[in-house]
């Protein structure tokens, strides 16, 4: 069980006044990556900016056309090339020059370009994403541009069924919902739990 409190202690030591440091938040679907990364964003105020992974999913034609719709989430549904680039360019921080990131917005399932602004100022940038340690090329080079990466592991039961729950929330069955958690969700989850050796930091619970 880890604090928050003490999660927001390390995530503001990585806060530095004229620099850029970004802090990844990784693990499987349903762990939590969005509600930390986004309570941590909301704490440290104007000295973060949360740009997820998320916003990188391939658009729905796209994955219609590439015949991969029905394993969307999965390592090659997103534009990981593009991810990257972004994490280069946010790590950079040219001054004077705001950087837009892509949002992924659940109640459309699709990706909306240019929805998230970085301003150069912004000394940490907070993103979360089911592979920032995967060892594919070219998800392993990630690593490289992330200063700390923590990984969420909660109980499976318990990350299970927010999965359930979150796949209702956005207009799924039940039985749907518990197909899609504990089918293609399920086996992302299990290349990611591969990853967890990785990270600076396991997390099994926020309180």
């Amino acid at each position: 069980m880890t604090a928050f409190a003490d999660l927001l202690e390390r995530a503001s030591a990585l806060v530095v006044p004229g620099g850029r440091r970004l802090l990844g938040i990784t693990g499987a679907p349903g762990a939590g990556k969005s509600t930390l990364a986004e309570r941590l964003a909301a704490e440290l105020g104007e000295r973060a900016v949360l740009v997820g992974m998320d916003g990188f999913h391939l658009a729905q034609r796209e994955l219609e056309r590439l015949g991969r719709a029905e394993r969307k989430g999965a390592p090659d549904t997103f534009d990981a090339h593009g991810y990257l680039d972004l994490l280069v360019r946010l790590r950079r921080a040219e001054p004077g020059v705001t950087v837009y990131a892509p949002e992924f917005r659940r109640e459309i399932e699709e990706p909306v370009a240019c929805a998230v602004p970085v301003p150069a100022e912004v000394p940490l940038v907070i993103t979360e994403g089911n592979y920032l340690l995967l060892a594919d090329d070219p998800w392993h080079r990630l690593r490289e541009v992330l200063d700390e990466v923590w990984f969420l592991a909660p109980d499976e039961d318990l990350r299970i069924s927010r999965l359930v729950a979150r796949h209702e929330r956005y207009g799924r069955t039940h039985e749907e919902a518990e197909n899609r958690a504990l089918g293609s969700d399920q086996s992302n989850a299990v290349r990611v739990a591969e990853t967890m050796s990785r990270a600076d930091l396991c997390i099994r619970s926020v309180v």
